[in-house]
């Protein structure tokens, strides 16, 4: 033990450490749940690109039927701002 580590010193630096521990903790606890969070919005937003395209082949699909077999394609459009 050196000269300078006497109890009132251990005292206050294990305080000092486990006031730095609980802060990590909560921090981790409030990462955790962000974590969380952003993982069921990634989830909803997949499902909704999911029916996005679904619904984006669909009308595609009504398109080309309306255009007699499909001579026209959506991807020939030029877009408006040309």
């Amino acid at each position: 033990m050196p000269d300078h580590a006497t109890p009132a010193t251990l005292d206050q630096r294990l305080e000092a450490l486990e006031t730095r521990l609980a802060y990590q903790e909560h921090w981790l606890d409030t990462l955790d749940q962000a974590v969380a969070q952003q993982e069921r919005r990634l989830d909803k937003l997949e499902q909704l690109s999911a029916l996005m395209r679904e619904r984006l082949r669909e009308q595609h699909q009504a398109l080309s039927a309306q255009n007699d077999g499909g001579a026209h394609r959506l991807e020939d459009d030029v877009p408006p701002h040309y």
